[in-house]
């Protein structure tokens, strides 16, 4: 936020030291001005190009020099599929309330419906992009800000598809209150730090709902991911805060919540993670604080897959699940702590509530599972409550140190 209101700040009062100098441009299909890029030519640095409403069908568009570009009622700009439409390449642009549609596709070039390219101090705002190839391509730009827009594609396979939000060696970039579906990645950073990533809705995409590669030091917070074909990917990053988002209806073979792959020095707190296959798959991830989730109806709420250290699992609800933790690795110095298990057991006679006896979330069905998938359709027969009771008594095969030494009697609330 406080990012937020200096960026706001600071776009004012350059805004107004140009404003006695600035006029207005407009264009509509009956005015001497009837192309967006023919009012660029003309218009001075810092004017404003009013676009009434209409189609209007261009592509190839550069804004080279800082403009404040606002469509009135949507006008609809039409790339006729020739290739990308709107290249921002200076700095201090505003781009408010078009409708742009029908980007070209390629195989070599990935054309947007708008891209920000090595730039500062810009907003994408309140506009709706259809017919797409890539949506908003921010590439090397910093201190911008991309909201409120409406991103829908129509991706039917993932090589010919591709995102609806895309930052590329870009920095100190503000992602919120979009909606992005029916795309490949609906959220992808890639070399992207310090962003802020809020407020979104990514949902009913092919492969993920947010995508991070190589990107520190962001925050993403309060948004959903539903039924988006993978889930959400953070890979190869480091102090990463995920707060309080939804990841929900993420179903399929290879799908999940949340995949976690050599991420280190994270937060992951208040986050609801309900109907997924699974709802966190976690590879490689060390010293991560894992506080206040809610892992609801899951397939397996999380998934450990290996070479984790440090990790804290504490004060969390796991409600519900087919199977609450995987775990084939060693132990290691991960902690279980003060969670609520729904399936646990035991007792509280002295009435603190916390558990007199210790709670064990990995249970030997899962461990048969992980080894044998076809063996699932024996899930919740007598058999299985059998061996699983078993192993609990004297564990052989699953982690025997591997415990909730107090599990909370009633589920949490915050």
């Amino acid at each position: 936020m406080k990012r937020f209101l200096q960026h706001s700040i600071l776009l004012i009062i350059i805004l107004t030291s140009h404003l006695s100098l600035c006029q207005v441009v407009e264009v509509c299909n009956n005015c001497k001005i009837s192309s967006l890029k023919d009012a660029i030519s003309k218009a001075r640095d810092f004017d404003t190009i009013v676009v009434k409403k209409g189609t209007y069908k261009e592509h190839s568009i550069i804004v080279d020099k800082p403009l404040t570009i606002i469509g009135e009622n949507h006008p609809v700009i039409d790339g006729e599929l020739k290739g990308e439409i709107i290249t921002i390449v200076s700095d201090y642009v505003i781009v408010d309330g078009l409708h742009i549609i029908n980007v070209g596709t390629s195989y070599t070039e990935d054309y947007a419906a708008i891209r920000v390219k090595r730039t500062k101090h810009f907003e994408i705002k309140n506009l709706i992009l259809e017919k797409l190839f890539f949506g908003i391509y921010l590439e090397k730009a910093e201190d911008g800000k991309v909201y409120n827009n409406k991103v829908i594609g129509q991706a039917v396979e993932e090589h010919n598809s591709g995102n609806a939000i895309q930052l590329w060696y870009s920095k100190k970039i503000d992602i919120q209150n979009n909606n992005v579906q029916h795309v490949r990645d609906g959220i992808y950073l890639e070399f992207s730090d310090d962003c802020l990533i809020k407020n979104n809705v990514s949902a009913n995409n092919l492969r993920y709902g947010l995508h991070f590669m190589f990107s520190n030091n962001d925050i993403y917070e309060d948004n959903e991911f539903t039924n988006n074909g993978a889930g959400v990917a953070v890979m190869f990053s480091k102090k990463i805060k995920m707060l309080n988002n939804v990841f929900k209806e993420n179903w399929g073979t290879a799908s999940y919540g949340m995949l976690l792959k050599e991420i280190n020095d994270a937060e992951i707190k208040g986050n609801t993670f309900e109907k997924n296959t699974i709802g966190i798959n976690i590879e490689g991830s060390n010293r991560i604080n894992y506080m206040n989730n809610n892992f609801i109806n899951n397939g397996w709420a999380i998934k450990v897959r290996g070479a984790c250290y440090s990790n804290k699992f504490i004060g969390n609800n796991f409600l519900y699940n087919s199977f609450d933790i995987s775990y084939n690795s060693n132990i290691n110095d991960n902690t279980f702590d003060k969670n609520y298990w729904s399936n646990y057991t035991g007792y509280d006679l002295d009435k603190n509530g916390i558990g007199d006896v210790p709670y064990r979330p990995v249970k030997l069905f899962s461990y048969i599972v992980n080894r044998t998938p076809e063996t699932i359709i024996l899930l919740r027969s007598l058999f299985i409550d059998i061996i699983d009771f078993s192993e609990k008594v004297s564990p052989v095969f699953t982690p025997d140190n591997l415990m909730d030494n107090h599990p909370l009697i009633k589920k949490i609330t915050w």
